[in-house]
């Protein structure tokens, strides 16, 4: 064995390229079959965040963190994305997987929906310089001039808690390896996303009738 190996190097070559193809193959299996299991977690979350329309035709739904570079530019995108389309809502999925800082501006997010304020606190949190702290998150809400010490208060809500969970069990079950990620109709989309590709894949699902 080891002379054929010697004789033929290639054949390694080759049957690695078997071997990660099959797993690519096997990783995409599990994530329509997770899509499939988890479709109406996925797209429908009443009490979560939202972007666009509510009533929208085609859903996008993004798995993000405050920390993550590729998310804070994905923001821009997505505005983009809505102010093209007014047809498209966005369901947001905080994944806070880069620390505690990640996790405090997750939880702040979330707890500013009970002020009403969620879209322009998330805006305000995507738009920060430097990394999410406790320090420049609360900064960031005074400036917007939410109630910070309500804030404190909500961001231990059972509900917060509740998002926070589901949205690692269905990041888990779709294997998920970072941040962003997007689920568009029945596609699966890891990383950073170009507006291109995800008008693309929104128009691929109103085609489909997929919402």
């Amino acid at each position: 064995m080891l002379e054929i190996i010697r004789d033929n190097p290639e054949v390694v070559s080759q049957a690695v390229s078997i071997l990660q193809e099959r797993e690519r193959t096997q990783q995409a299996q599990a994530a329509q079959a997770a899509l499939a299991t988890h479709h109406d977690a996925l797209f429908n979350q009443p009490h979560g965040p939202m972007l666009g329309n509510p009533d929208g035709d085609v859903t996008v739904v993004e798995f993000f963190d405050y920390n993550c570079g590729y998310c804070r530019r994905t923001s821009g995108v997505i505005q983009q994305l809505l102010e093209g389309d007014r047809q498209v809502r966005v369901v947001l999925r905080e994944w806070p997987i880069l620390g505690e800082g990640s996790r405090f501006a997750a939880r702040a997010s979330l707890a500013a929906q009970q002020q009403d304020r969620y879209q322009e606190f998330h805006r305000a949190l995507m738009g920060l310089p430097d990394q999410a702290t406790e320090a420049n998150v609360l900064g960031a809400a005074r400036t917007l001039g939410l109630d910070v010490e309500q804030l404190r208060r909500d961001m231990a809500a059972p509900d917060v808690d509740a998002h926070l969970a589901r949205s690692d069990q269905l990041a888990r079950a779709l294997g998920l390896r970072g941040t962003p990620a997007f689920v568009v109709g029945n596609t699966l989309v890891p990383g950073f996303t170009s507006l291109e590709r995800l008008q693309e894949l929104v128009q691929q699902a109103r085609a489909e009738g997929l919402r």
